[in-house]
């Protein structure tokens, strides 16, 4: 490959051109140039000179136009320059060191070799020189070309100085090997849970920026998986770790829970990019190991686990520093209501449960069906097949009842605030009895989704709480 003609554009002679005129060495670094050689369209440039960064990066700005400007973090030695839709990030070639109860190191200048040994794996530690004399020569000490034709995640150094100076790497490895497909070598995996107890010094926030990468690859159980392998996950969600492994008593055991969550993942995964709905997945069974319980007759029961998961969510949403809005209320509803399906095509599946179904969904109907059918993960493909079938006969249902009763959107014919004016009435349990036998009756189909059907109702259930109306206007 002719790196040259790879970083042939104008971005990088210019900050090449502004190189040279400071008697800089200038370099392109980083995930850019693994991008490079992995084919990935990437936004972001890294550039490492040895020397000052920010001088680099002020002498860029400058020299680009009216309106471009460095933002400089001399706290940190870098400096950023937006162009357009382009993001430059300068540094200057350093060392670092640790001390052990922080990820925080300790800083000094060094050469372009301190600065790409001190990186996190060998395909991220390569560097494109941008300078006119050399550009385009590429940097490789270890052999990170290589380790990308063989996809292959391993650190520059000692793997167990990687991780334990800053932990996050950990995170990371496995981040890398979700989102790419290769394999973590075994002596750095080995190091991985040597030191998994150190990513207690890692903020939530960073390990969930992770998580959600993760969550976001083609097939996010192989970040899950590894991360139990490891024994990471132990640490960082600790409800998903203990769904791991199968219990047996007279023989009879039950399907081992993780192995099972992380299939339903995958299948959410190949269906939808949405990530919570993954993260849905991901949780639907999370309350298995606390309800879990022997019977005599029936063997293994989760009796609840729906309910008593939809509960926890908040929880471990908190816990992670995932987000406390309506992304948690929406991977909680899906927890609770993941059983509503598989219960109508266990049964009959009458119009009345379908409307509820509808109504409790709302706008997350569609997506409550996809988890529901990712669900079903049986190796028993005529049991496979008649659930499919049924839930097909669901998805029908649905549609129809949805065309007729507008249940999906519902709003009901008579509001609260009618009911009050009519009767007389201020804010009272009446009111609610009212609403709740118009909103019934129209979810059990004994009236239709109607003004007129829902006003006479309102007035037979009315009487019978012994009230009447203080205006014949309706």
């Amino acid at each position: 490959m002719n790196l040259a003609d790879k970083i042939n554009q104008p971005v990088f002679h210019h900050v090449g051109n502004v190189a040279d005129s400071l008697s800089r060495p200038c370099y392109v670094v980083g995930g850019y140039v693994r991008d490079i050689f992995l084919h990935r369209h990437s936004k972001d440039i890294d550039f490492v000179t040895v020397g000052s960064g920010i001088e680099v990066a002020e002498a860029v700005a400058a020299t680009l136009g009216k309106g471009c400007q460095a933002h400089v973090f001399r706290n940190f030695g870098t400096a950023q320059v937006k162009r357009h839709d382009l993001e430059l990030e300068f540094v200057g070639a350093r060392r670092e060191s640790y001390s052990r109860d922080s990820r925080k190191p300790i800083v000094e200048d060094g050469t372009l070799d301190d600065d790409l040994s001190r990186r996190d794996f060998t395909i991220n530690a390569m560097a494109i020189c941008v300078n006119a004399a050399e550009f385009g020569e590429l940097i490789d000490p270890f052999d990170g070309l290589a380790d990308l034709d063989d996809q292959l995640i391993r650190t520059p150094l000692d793997p167990d100085v990687t991780f334990s100076d800053d932990p996050l790497r950990m995170m990371r490895a496995i981040r890398f090997a979700t989102q790419l497909g290769f394999s973590i070598v075994p002596e750095t995996f080995d190091a991985i849970a040597r030191n998994a107890d150190r990513i207690g010094i890692i903020s939530r926030e960073r390990i969930a920026d992770e998580l959600m990468k993760i969550m976001a690859s083609p097939m996010p159980s192989i970040g899950w998986e590894l991360l139990a392998k490891c024994g990471l996950l132990i640490h960082i969600l600790p409800e998903l770790d203990a769904m791991r492994g199968v219990e047996t008593v007279n023989g009879r055991g039950h399907k081992d829970n993780f192995y099972h969550t992380l299939q339903v993942v995958d299948n959410v995964a190949r269906k939808s990019k949405n990530v919570w709905l993954r993260w849905a997945a991901l949780f639907h069974d999370i309350a298995k190991p606390v309800t879990k319980r022997w019977d005599a007759k029936l063997g293994w029961t989760f009796h609840n686990h729906n309910f008593i998961g939809a509960r926890m969510i908040p929880r471990i949403f908190r816990d992670m520093r995932l987000p406390m809005n309506e992304k948690m209320k929406y991977v909680q509803k899906m927890v609770e209501l993941h059983m509503r399906p598989i219960a109508l095509v266990e049964d009959v599946v009458t119009d009345s449960a379908v409307r509820r179904m509808i109504f409790d969904a709302a706008d997350d109907i569609d997506d409550l069906m996809t988890l529901c059918e990712a669900d079903i993960t049986s190796k028993n493909e005529a049991k496979v097949k008649r659930f499919l079938d049924n839930f097909a006969l669901v998805r029908r249902k649905m549609t129809e009842l949805e065309e007729r009763d507008r249940i999906r959107c519902f709003q009901p014919p008579v509001s609260g605030e009618e009911i009050m004016e009519i009767f007389g009435l201020r804010p009272c349990r009446e009111v609610g009895t009212i609403k709740e036998a118009i909103k019934n009756a129209i979810l059990d189909g004994v009236i239709p989704n109607e003004r007129a059907a829902a006003l006479e109702l309102m007035h037979d259930e009315a009487r019978r709480l012994g009230l009447s109306p203080v205006s014949d206007t309706i």
